[in-house]
C-alpha cells in the first residue's frame, strides 16, 4: 500500500529546506546536508509506520467485489452514512443518543454512562473514517463524508476530549477507549487533517495518557490494559514523529512478558489472570494477544522493533495458554469473565452477536497476525492450527464475515485459500491450570473443561452492570462438547446465558438460596474461603477436585472429577447446608435451542416429554439424551429430570444488553439433596456423545469402573481396563490400594509396556512432607522429580515427598517398572 501524501510538519519543512540549500552547495556535502538526510530518513520511517498501521487497520490483499467483503463493505458504507446523517453537534453530544456531557461529573455509575458515550462517539467517527478509506463502501473518498469526519473530530475535541478537560466516569474511556479510536482516525485521515487538528489531538492524548501511566507496572497499567496504553503511546508518537514516545511504548511492553506468581499476567502453568482474581484468557487475553500482535507488526523492522528476548514467553503462550481453551473455532466461556453476558454488541460496522465463537475467531485471527513476528516453525504450526479451528467450526462459519472486521477477515481468508497449509487436528490430552482453577480435557470423543474457585480465584466476575447473575459459574461448572454433536458447538453460544437457570448450571452443586444481582461484590470480590482446588494429570487422564463453598451461603461440598478417554466420572460427598433452602447437584443442563425436542430416556423408558414436565425416578441406573450424552449412575440414584422452555433477555444479565426476548428449551438432570442436607453425596458417569445403546451397555458393565471411596475424607475410582487408579485425599487415609499421610490428589496409570506413572499434586500448596504407599509390586523407579526424597520398591511402592508447597499445585510425576 502506498503512503498518503503528508502535510508538512515543522520537521519536514526544516529537513526539506536544508536539503534544498545543500543542492546549491558545490563540492562535498557538509554537516548540514548530512543532518538533513538523516532527518528525512527518520520522517520517512514515521510515514512508513503510518502506512503500516493503515494496512493493519484496513486490511490488504482482498477483493472488495468478492464475498464476504462486498457485503461487509456495503454494510459499513450504509452504517457510516446513517451516522453521518444523524450527526447533530450540540453542547455535550455529537449524536442525540450518545450524550457525553455529564451535568455532575464524578466516578459514579451515572458518570460511567456519560464517559462511555465519548468512546461510542469516537467509535462511530472511526467507522465513518474507515468507510471513507475502504474501497467498495459507496462512500470511498466522498467529500461530504470527509467534511463530516473532520467536523466530528473538531466537535469532540472542543467539547470533551482536549488538554483542559478533567477526566470523569470510567478511566478506561479517557485513557484507552477514546484515544485509541481518535488516533486511528488521525492515521486514516492524516492527509486531510490540518496541523492545528493534529496538534489538538496530540495535546489531548498527552493530557489523558501521560508517560507516567506506564512508569509503574501496577494498578490499571498491567496485562491487557498495559498493552492498550502502549498502543496509544506508540501511535501518538507515530502521528507527529516523536521518537521518544514510540521508544517509551516499546519499552513499556516489556513488563508484560515475564511470568507472574500473583495478580495480573501470564503464569508459568499457562494461566492468564486479569483483575487480580479472574481467569481471562478469552477476553482480556484476547485484547492482549491482539494488541501485542499489532505492536509486533507495526514496530517490526523499524528502529523501535520489540526485541526483548522475553517476548518468547508470550509467543510460547499461543500453544501453552490460548490453544487449550480454543475448540473448533470457539474460546471457552470459563475464561471470558463477564464477557459471557454480552449479547448483541456494536462493532465498527454493525451489530453482531458476541459469543464464544466470535471471541474465538478474534483470538485465532490474532494468532495469525502474531505469527508474522514469530519463527517460521511457530508460524507454520499456528497457521495449521488456525485452519483446523476455523474449518471445524460448524456453528459459525468465519467466511460468513459475521465475526471479524475486514482486516482480520482478509488474513483469515488468505489462510483458508492457501492450499499449502494443512488443517491440524486439535491435540488430545489434559491440561491443568492450577493458578486459575481451570482444567481442559480432550480425547477423540469429546472436549471438556471445568471451572472452580478458591481464595485466589473468584466465583464469578461482575462489573459495569455485566454478568450480574454469573454467581455459580465457578462452583464446578462442567462444559463439554462431543465430537459431531447436534448443536455444532453452539451449546453455550445459542442464547444460553440469558435463558439458562443460573442456579442449575451443568456440573455444579449449589444452594437454591435466592441471591441478589451482583451478589458478593464487583470485579472478582466474591471468593470462597478455601485453597483446596486443583488436580493431577499424566497428560492424558486426570483427577481434579474442588472444596466447594457456596456464595453467600453455608453450602459445603467435596467435588471430584476423573477425566478418562470416553467419560468423566463425577463424585460428590459431604454435601451440607443450613440456609433453609434446597440443595441440588446438577448432573447436566442441556440447551436444546429454540425448538429442540431431544428424547430423554431413563433406564430405557421415555421421560419428561412435555414442556414444563418433571419426572423423578428412584434407583435410576442410566439416562440418555438423544444427540447429546449418556449418564450412568453406579448402584442407582434418585434422578430428577426437567424439560422446560425459558424466556429472558440479555438485558436481564447485562445492563447494556438487548431487551428483545430470547426463548430456549432445556433438559436438566439433577440430584435433589433436599433442604439443609447433611453429608449428602452423588456419583455418576458422563458419556459425551454416547448412543443410547453404548450408555446402556456401560451401565450393565458393573466392573468397568469401581468407586473406591466417596466421602468427605476420600474420593476415588478404579478402571481396570485403563489400568487407572485415582483418588482425592481430602484427609490422610486409604482409597483402594493407595494410602497417603497428607492431603493429596493421586493418579496411577499402568501401561501395557510394563511401566506405570504415579502422579501426585498438592492442591493446597501447603504439604511439607508426605508418604504414599501403593500396594502393587514394583521392580524399580525409572524417573522421579526432585520433590521425591525417597523411593522403596518390592511388594509395594513407597514414595516419600519433601516440601510440595513450592510446586504451584502442579503434577509431580514418577515413572516405575512394574514387577
Amino acid at each position: 500500500m502506498t503512503s498518503p501524501s503528508l502535510p508538512w510538519s515543522r520537521r519536514s519543512f526544516l529537513a526539506t529546506s536544508a536539503a534544498v540549500g545543500a543542492a546549491f552547495t558545490v563540492g562535498t556535502p557538509g554537516p548540514a546536508a548530512a543532518a538533513a538526510d538523516a532527518s528525512s530518513a527518520v520522517d520517512d520511517e514515521f510515514a512508513a509506520l503510518r502506512a503500516k498501521w493503515r494496512a493493519l487497520y484496513l486490511g490488504e490483499g482482498f477483493s472488495p467485489t468478492a464475498e464476504p467483503f462486498k457485503s461487509k463493505l456495503a454494510a459499513l458504507g450504509t452504517q457510516a452514512k446513517a451516522w453521518q446523517d444523524a450527526m447533530a453537534p450540540a453542547t455535550g453530544s455529537l449524536w442525540p443518543d450518545a450524550a457525553f456531557g455529564d451535568p455532575d461529573p464524578d466516578t459514579d455509575t451515572e458518570s460511567y454512562g456519560y464517559s462511555e458515550k465519548i468512546q461510542t462517539s469516537y467509535e462511530r467517527v472511526r467507522s465513518m473514517a474507515e468507510a471513507f478509506c475502504q474501497p467498495g463502501t459507496g462512500l470511498t473518498g466522498d467529500a461530504s463524508l470527509r467534511t463530516a469526519v473532520l467536523a466530528a473530530v473538531d466537535h469532540l475535541g472542543a467539547q470533551v476530549y482536549n488538554k483542559t478537560q478533567k477526566q470523569y466516569g470510567n478511566w478506561y474511556n479517557f485513557q484507552i477507549g477514546a484515544p485509541q479510536r481518535l488516533l486511528d482516525i488521525c492515521v486514516l485521515m492524516y492527509e486531510h487533517l490540518s496541523a492545528a487538528q493534529l496538534t489538538a489531538a496530540i495535546e489531548a492524548v498527552d493530557h489523558f495518557v501521560p508517560d507516567s501511566l506506564v512508569a509503574s507496572y501496577s494498578g490499571t497499567s498491567t496485562g491487557a490494559n498495559r498493552i492498550d496504553l502502549c498502543r496509544v503511546l506508540a501511535l501518538r508518537g507515530v502521528l507527529d514523529g516523536t521518537a521518544a514516545k514510540i521508544a517509551l511504548a516499546r519499552d513499556a511492553v516489556s513488563p508484560v512478558f515475564p511470568y507472574v506468581t500473583s495478580g495480573d499476567g501470564l503464569y508459568a502453568d499457562g494461566s492468564l489472570i486479569q483483575h487480580t482474581y479472574v481467569p481471562y484468557t478469552g477476553s482480556y487475553g484476547a485484547v492482549l494477544i491482539d494488541g501485542l500482535g499489532k505492536l509486533f507488526a507495526l514496530l517490526g523492522g523499524s528502529t523501535w522493533a520489540i526485541t526483548d528476548s522475553r517476548r518468547q514467553i508470550f509467543l510460547d503462550s499461543v500453544e501453552a495458554a490460548y490453544a487449550p481453551f480454543l475448540h473448533d473455532g470457539l474460546v471457552m466461556d470459563n475464561v471470558a469473565g463477564r464477557a459471557i453476558s454480552r449479547g448483541l454488541v456494536a462493532t465498527d460496522t454493525l451489530k453482531v452477536q458476541q459469543d464464544d465463537h466470535s471471541r474465538g475467531h478474534g483470538i485465532i485471527a490474532s494468532v495469525l497476525l502474531l505469527g508474522q513476528g514469530a519463527s517460521a516453525e511457530e508460524n507454520a504450526r499456528w497457521r495449521a492450527l488456525a485452519k483446523g479451528w476455523f474449518t471445524r467450526d460448524r456453528y459459525n462459519d468465519v467466511t460468513s464475515g459475521r465475526t471479524l472486521g475486514v482486516a482480520a477477515l482478509s488474513r483469515v481468508t488468505a489462510l483458508l485459500g492457501d492450499t499449502g497449509v494443512k488443517a491440524a487436528a486439535e491435540p488430545t490430552g489434559h491440561r491443568m491450570f492450577p493458578s486459575m482453577a481451570r482444567a481442559t480435557h480432550r480425547t477423540n470423543r469429546f472436549t471438556a473443561s471445568v471451572s472452580m474457585s478458591s481464595k485466589a480465584i473468584t466465583f464469578y466476575e461482575n462489573g459495569n452492570g455485566e454478568n450480574i447473575r454469573g454467581w455459580h459459574t465457578g462452583s464446578g461448572m462442567l462444559y463439554w462438547w462431543a465430537a459431531g454433536d447436534s448443536a455444532g458447538g453452539g451449546q453455550y453460544s445459542d442464547g444460553f446465558w440469558p435463558t439458562v437457570d443460573p442456579y442449575r448450571l451443568p456440573g455444579t452443586t449449589v444452594s437454591r438460596k435466592a441471591l441478589a444481582d451482583g451478589e458478593g461484590g464487583t470485579w472478582g470480590a466474591a471468593r470462597p474461603d478455601t485453597t483446596w482446588v486443583g488436580g493431577t494429570t499424566d497428560g492424558a487422564f486426570a483427577a481434579v477436585a474442588q472444596d466447594t463453598r457456596g456464595l453467600s451461603s453455608t453450602l459445603r461440598a467435596r467435588k471430584a472429577w476423573f477425566f478418562l478417554d470416553d467419560a468423566v466420572v463425577c463424585l460428590g460427598a459431604g454435601i451440607t447446608g443450613t440456609d433453609g433452602a434446597g440443595v441440588e447437584s446438577v448432573v447436566d443442563t442441556r440447551n436444546l435451542g429454540a425448538s429442540g425436542t431431544a428424547r430423554l430416556t431413563v433406564d430405557g423408558r421415555t421421560r419428561a416429554t412435555a414442556l414444563g414436565s418433571k419426572s423423578t425416578v428412584q434407583g435410576a441406573l442410566w439416562a440418555h439424551l438423544d444427540g447429546h450424552a449418556g449418564y450412568v449412575f453406579p448402584g442407582g440414584a434418585a434422578l430428577t429430570a426437567l424439560r422446560e422452555e425459558r424466556t429472558a433477555t440479555w438485558k436481564s444479565i447485562n445492563g447494556g444488553g438487548s431487551d428483545d426476548p430470547v426463548t430456549r428449551r432445556y433438559v436438566t438432570l439433577l440430584a435433589d439433596h433436599g433442604t439443609d442436607p447433611a453429608g449428602a453425596s452423588y456419583a455418576y458417569l458422563l458419556l459425551p456423545g454416547a448412543s443410547e445403546a453404548r450408555t446402556a451397555a456401560r451401565a450393565a458393565d458393573r466392573g468397568w469402573a469401581g468407586i473406591t471411596a466417596n466421602s468427605a475424607a476420600q474420593q476415588g475410582v478404579r478402571v481396570p481396563s485403563l489400568g487407572l487408579t485415582s483418588a482425592v485425599f481430602w484427609e490422610p487415609g486409604t482409597a483402594g490400594p493407595v494410602t497417603v499421610d497428607a492431603p493429596l490428589i493421586v493418579q496411577i496409570r499402568e501401561q501395557r509396556d510394563g511401566t506405570a506413572t504415579v502422579c501426585v499434586s498438592d492442591p493446597n500448596r501447603a504439604v511439607k512432607a508426605a508418604t504414599l504407599v501403593w500396594r502393587r509390586p514394583v521392580a524399580s523407579v525409572i524417573s522421579k522429580p526432585g520433590s521425591v526424597t525417597g523411593a522403596a520398591v518390592g511388594r509395594e511402592l513407597k514414595l516419600t515427598f519433601g516440601d510440595l508447597g513450592g510446586t504451584g499445585g502442579q503434577t509431580q510425576k514418577v515413572t516405575v517398572k512394574l514387577a
